[in-house]
């Protein structure tokens, strides 16, 4: 880029700060001045809020034990956190768009403190359910206005990319760190206490140290949109984890035509609103369309098996908590590394084609792992690890820049939580789904292969469908 380009977009970009200051009706001299600190608070809540969403992966045998939850009702013991995340994520973009990200963001990130030490204290799976849902809820918060109190900070392309690199590389960090806190504490409530101390501090980080940014558009936020389209999420959530007892009981079958029914309303409301939550023109745009299927097959194929994979391997090896969180560590923490890394990739390899890779990668990882929970070793697993930890990594690092990349810079946020919100509706169906292969096979070896199988079958079809949605949107464009 010559200096003559770069000014350019310092100028628009300066332009555009402006505007986003008279809309709020404050001026903030250092809105773009401060962009390592921006990056530094939102990433270390990024790392917190995933490590309260990974750390009952490897303590959800003690807690169930400790709560008296049936197996059948386990899956809402890891599904309450994507419920709450999946059905106020969009609605959190937009709320931080028209309101104040730094003001969503330090609310979320209060309240994700508040909810994880109450979970602490929760005496039973409902309440501890209730704690988890509300973690999700404000865990959305923070999560979609992130990227935008990011996009504001960084004036340029180049480093808008470098700065959703790193947030995405904290993704798969707090993805790594939560279960290993969780398995060196002496019970899984003392983790809970330390994660919702460590999201207080960050909140008060947050709360002296980000300016304030808002979208500059008008009009008023689309409640009634919002409101809807959160029922239809936890309807059709309920429905995919209470329907591995079955699918055509009542209350699966009601639950489902609720999510259809408030999805029509959703998008009747959608289309007849001056100031939609989401612009549903927006579902035309190859790269919207990509941002919000990556991050569907990214939670139903990736998060989906990874969520139970190591309450399996405590059940079928012997592992202990704190040994399965070093042995998960081997796919998150190169999950991690990658993330960091790929956003040098930004010339060579273009978004869509690192997340074709990325599902390839899974699902040749996922494979490699076949026969290694009834093979009674653990070493079996490491290949296999390691190669689906850098598709991870991929899939971590470009979905962030597609969510920002689809969407009109002042809608950042919300093209964030629109991305997802994708990936954590994925992942309760996708953690439902490997509940469900495991509970009715024969014996659990079995039941893990099948939900391997069906991971990598699941990743295959998402790279293939990225690979020729890329084309369709050449030959749409031409």
């Amino acid at each position: 880029m010559n200096g003559t380009d770069a000014g350019t977009q310092e100028k628009a970009a300066d332009g555009y700060a402006l505007a986003v200051e008279r809309a709020s009706g404050r001026r903030h001299p250092d809105a773009r001045r401060r962009p390592g600190i921006t990056l530094a608070v939102t990433s270390a809540a990024t790392a917190v809020a995933l490590m309260t969403y990974t750390a009952p992966m490897v303590t959800l045998s003690e807690t169930a034990s400790d709560l008296r939850t049936p197996l059948s009702a386990q899956a809402w013991l890891l599904n309450g956190a994507p419920l709450g995340l999946a059905a106020l994520l969009l609605v959190g973009g937009s709320l931080a768009d028209d309101f104040g990200r730094r003001r969503i963001f330090v609310s979320g990130t209060f309240a994700l403190g508040l909810a994880t030490a109450l979970g602490a204290l929760a005496p039973s799976t409902a309440l501890f359910t209730l704690a988890r849902i509300a973690q999700g809820a404000a865990s959305a918060a923070l999560l979609a206005s992130s990227l935008g109190l990011i996009v504001h900070a960084y004036s340029t392309p180049q480093g808008r990319i470098r700065a959703t690199g790193v947030w995405g590389a904290f993704v798969s960090g707090g993805i790594a760190v939560g279960p290993l806190v969780a398995g060196s504490m002496p019970s899984w409530r003392l983790a809970y206490v330390v994660l919702g101390v460590a999201a207080l501090v960050v909140a008060g980080c947050g709360l002296r140290g980000l300016s304030e940014s808002r979208s500059p558009r008008p009009g008023r936020t689309d409640v009634v949109g919002a409101l809807a389209f959160a029922a239809a999420l936890v309807a059709l959530v309920a429905a995919l984890t209470l329907g591995r007892d079955g699918w055509v009981r009542t209350p699966v079958v009601l639950l489902l035509a609720g999510a259809v029914l408030l999805t029509a309303v959703f998008a009747l409301v959608e289309r007849r609103v001056t100031t939609p939550m989401i612009d549903l023109a927006l579902l035309r745009r190859p790269l919207f369309l990509a941002s919000s299927v990556g991050g569907l097959f990214t939670g139903l194929a990736v998060i989906g098996l990874f969520s139970f994979l190591p309450t399996l391997l405590q059940q079928a090896l012997g592992l202990s908590a704190i040994s399965t969180a070093w042995l998960f560590l081997l796919w998150s923490g190169m999950s991690f590394v990658v993330a960091l890394l790929a956003r040098h990739l930004g010339g060579r390899l273009s978004h869509r084609h690192q997340m074709v890779v990325g599902f390839v990668l899974h699902a040749a990882g996922t494979l490699g792992m076949l026969g290694a929970v009834g093979s009674g070793s653990w070493t079996r697993l490491l290949p296999g690890l390691l190669v689906a930890g850098v598709g991870s990594g991929l899939l971590n690092a470009a979905l962030p820049l597609l969510a920002v990349d689809s969407v009109p810079v002042a809608r950042a946020a919300m093209g964030s939580g629109a991305q997802q919100s994708f990936r954590y509706l994925g992942s309760c169906a996708g953690v439902a789904l490997t509940i469900a292969l495991t509970a009715s096979a024969h014996d659990m070896a079995g039941g893990a292969n099948e939900a391997m199988v069906v991971s990598a079958g699941l990743a295959l079809v998402a790279a293939l469908g990225m690979a020729l949605l890329r084309e369709r949107g050449r030959a749409a464009s031409n």
